[in-house]
């Protein structure tokens, strides 16, 4: 593993997308295809902006959501609404290609829905070749918070959070 202080949320944008494309690019002749797994948050939309400026292997990348906001469809804080207006249009990623976590309405049968779609796409047990996290400034990551009791869940690839602080669950 590779270190590296950046100073500015635009200059680790900038590597962060770099750095992924790059190995979409060395991934994809291995398996036939990439899968990334991609939090939400500001930080990470910076990011999202800087992939169409990089050579990816877009026909073989799929992209799972790892957080997601509950909140309506195409509403400016879901991270959905981010991933689609920065990948689809701007690149060859087509909307398939986005495994989105289910939010509306927040039910046991949506969770079931995501872990089926999960599995036919990255395999059973899920192998995802990247996944890129971000550290909210309350130390959560992916929607859960310290103490959640979905941390403690391990049965299963997919578990709903009730945690929400500041907009995010």
């Amino acid at each position: 593993m590779r270190t590296e202080a950046v100073a500015y949320t635009e200059s680790v944008a900038q590597e962060a997308a770099a750095t992924i494309a790059a190995e979409a690019r060395s991934g994809v002749p291995e398996r036939g295809r990439f899968g990334v797994a991609l939090s939400g948050g500001h930080a990470p939309w910076v990011m999202l902006h800087a992939f169409e400026h990089e050579n990816f292997p877009w026909e073989n990348l799929f992209v799972v959501q790892v957080d997601e906001r509950a909140a309506p469809d195409r509403e400016p804080d879901r991270n959905l609404t981010h991933l689609r207006e920065c990948l689809i249009g701007s690149s060859a990623l087509r909307p398939e290609q986005i495994c989105a976590t289910p939010v509306e309405p927040l039910s046991l049968d949506a969770a079931a829905r995501y872990a089926l779609t999960l599995g036919k796409l990255a395999g059973l047990a899920p192998i995802l070749e990247l996944v890129h996290l971000d550290l909210g400034p309350d130390g959560h990551t992916v929607s859960l918070v310290p103490g959640d009791p979905a941390l403690d869940v391990t049965a299963v690839d997919v578990t709903l959070t009730i945690s929400i602080k500041d907009g995010v669950g």
